[in-house]
């Protein structure tokens, strides 16, 4: 069963297009990551997966439920965590988690302090007097409490310290491995990179690429890295050519025998080929 699937799916408007002919699966049990910069269409995607604003055209499905017509259903088995957290300011963090939890009908006490205590998450606070990070922990706690199927998180770290970044991952792996499928919305690669199993890049509210990490980090390209003078023009498989300081480096796809047969003919100091990160690629991509 596929967690997530969209057909031709679709979100305008007015003029302007939030996401077009989207097809997007997401097999259930997948740690899937959701990548694009501000503006690419992820927010709108996981709105309208949400039923919070309502398709222009096209369809999808969460656990085989159609979005709009079995909505209340779909929401029993999510936990959703917006990039932007608001909840009643004036409610301490304790009420609010079991506010959260009583919309779910469930008693979800042991699991909401067991979270807050990893996340050290002080619960007599009231909402206003949290931080960001603090604010997104309560946040954190009202996704997962209830045990979700399926989690979707838009830009779930920001606001976070690296320590808590860290135990965050911890604890989404955990749920993973216990059979939630995790479904992460981030502009950050290397979040992608470590802990996501499959991602779908989307630019312009398309997806243009999505398969598993692993091969999306096998594209045969090489990061080249080098100092002194070397005329790469003319030079086919060449791309993301950046300069910094006194270093040189892009990504080449072309024959390697060609460019180290140039490399031996021009005035090279030092020089690395490694493989590209994630990012390096995603980059490549836009």
């Amino acid at each position: 069963m596929q967690a997530i699937s969209t057909n031709k799916l679709t979100k305008k408007y007015g003029d302007t297009v939030g996401i077009t002919d989207l097809n997007l699966s997401v097999d259930n049990g997948d740690f899937f990551g959701f990548i694009g910069p501000n503006g690419a269409g992820k927010s709108t995607t996981i709105r309208t997966l949400l039923g919070l604003i309502s398709p222009t055209s096209g369809s999808a499905k969460i656990f085989d439920m159609d979005i709009v017509k079995e909505h209340d259903k779909i929401l029993e088995n999510i936990g959703y965590l917006p990039s932007e957290i608001n909840f009643y300011n004036k409610m301490t963090v304790k009420d609010t988690i079991a506010f959260s939890a009583g919309l779910r009908k469930n008693d979800c006490s042991k699991k909401a302090e067991e979270l807050c205590e990893r996340l050290n998450l002080d619960t007599s606070k009231k909402i206003d007097e949290l931080s960001l990070g603090n604010r997104k922990k309560a946040g954190i706690v009202c996704a997962i409490q209830h045990r979700p199927k399926l989690l979707i998180l838009d830009e779930p770290t920001s606001g976070l310290d690296p320590l808590m970044q860290k135990e965050f991952f911890k604890i989404l792996s955990e749920e993973n491995e216990n059979g939630t499928t995790v479904f992460l919305s981030s502009h950050i690669l290397s979040e992608v990179q470590s802990y996501c199993k499959t991602a779908a890049f989307i630019k312009g509210g398309k997806i243009i690429v999505s398969d598993k990490v692993e091969k999306l980090e096998e594209t045969g390209a090489k990061k080249i890295s080098f100092s002194g003078n070397l005329d790469t023009n003319g030079l086919k498989g060449v791309s993301e050519l950046h300069k910094a300081d006194t270093i040189t480096s892009f990504l080449y796809t072309g024959n390697i025998k060609t460019l180290l047969k140039l490399m031996s003919e021009s005035d090279i100091k030092d020089l690395t080929i490694t493989e590209p990160s994630l990012e390096e690629i995603f980059m490549n991509y836009y």
